[in-house]
């Protein structure tokens, strides 16, 4: 009787049983949703019926006509501002809880996530409560004199959009950056004071490289969501801030191309796969050099 195939044979055959399950659900839910959307990509919407004969149309509107074209640029800017600002800012917080939390580490992270316990459409109105026209930052600003009258531009643009998503996606990107900080070997720090390093030169020489996998975690973990964003955009971005998934949506709904709209879809989602790929690949590169 022949032997059964090595994979098939003690540990290997009870790792396949038991991942198995699990791959063939997210195959079931992930896989063929985008394989159809992935498909629709290549056809043309014939008034109220789908052609389904090849084509590249599709992609060509979509990275050629300036509406969609500006659109996807803008939201890709928006969602690399957003990532970036958010690392910078989650650093420090998951730095300090690892390094000096002592005791009240858990009590910090659980602090933390304590506003993901609530709504992601309510996180999104309290922004657009405090940057309104009459919204706690503008009436804060009058009241210490620092301006006569309420400003404007707080809100309905870019700027609100990025503040709004750094917001939301900071407590996903602290998490990352404090794991990767907690592996961290404390007395390789240590040893780095002891040979004359200072706390600057011991953070950029053995805290910051050793902490970089978590950096790259956080940074396409922002990434990759806040360019598809539908409900920040719709609520606090106005006509200066409207990104690719209000196009993909409209596309979707009231246009009623699916066809377009699954090839927007398809182009962000490659689009985002090779800045994922590139940014995971520079800081690896800056990992090493500051080493």
């Amino acid at each position: 009787m022949p032997a059964r195939p090595s994979w098939l044979r003690g540990e290997e055959a009870a790792g396949l049983a038991l991942i198995s399950p699990t791959a063939l659900y997210a195959l079931l839910l992930l896989g063929i949703p985008i394989l159809t959307v992935f498909a629709y990509s290549f056809w043309t919407q014939n008034y109220l019926e789908i052609d389904r004969s090849f084509t590249f149309e599709n992609y060509r509107v979509a990275l050629t006509e300036p509406i969609y074209r500006d659109l996807l640029l803008r939201s890709l800017a928006i969602s690399l501002v957003v990532s970036v600002v958010t690392v910078v800012v989650s650093y420090p917080v998951a730095w300090f809880i690892s390094f000096h939390g002592g005791s009240h580490k858990n009590l910090l992270l659980f602090l933390i996530t304590v506003p993901c316990w609530t709504s992601y459409l309510l996180r999104v109105m309290s922004w657009k409560m405090i940057l309104g026209y009459q919204g706690v930052l503008n009436t804060g600003l009058m009241s210490l004199g620092i301006t006569s009258e309420p400003i404007a531009s707080l809100l309905y643009n870019s700027n609100a959009v990025a503040i709004t998503l750094v917001h939301s996606w900071a407590a996903f990107a602290i998490l990352p950056i404090y794991v990767s900080l907690e592996k961290i070997d404390r007395s390789l720090v240590e040893a780095g004071r002891d040979l004359g390093d200072g706390p600057v030169r011991s953070f950029l020489r053995v805290v910051l490289p050793l902490s970089m996998p978590g950096v790259v975690s956080a940074l396409l973990i922002v990434m990759i969501p806040t360019v598809g964003d539908y409900v920040t955009p719709r609520l606090v971005g106005g006509k200066d801030g409207v990104m690719i998934a209000t196009a993909i949506q409209a596309q979707f709904g009231k246009a009623a191309n699916w066809p377009l709209g699954a090839a927007l879809s398809v182009t962000t989602m490659a689009i985002v796969s090779v800045m994922a790929g590139a940014c995971a690949l520079l800081l690896k590169f800056a990992a090493r050099r500051i080493r």
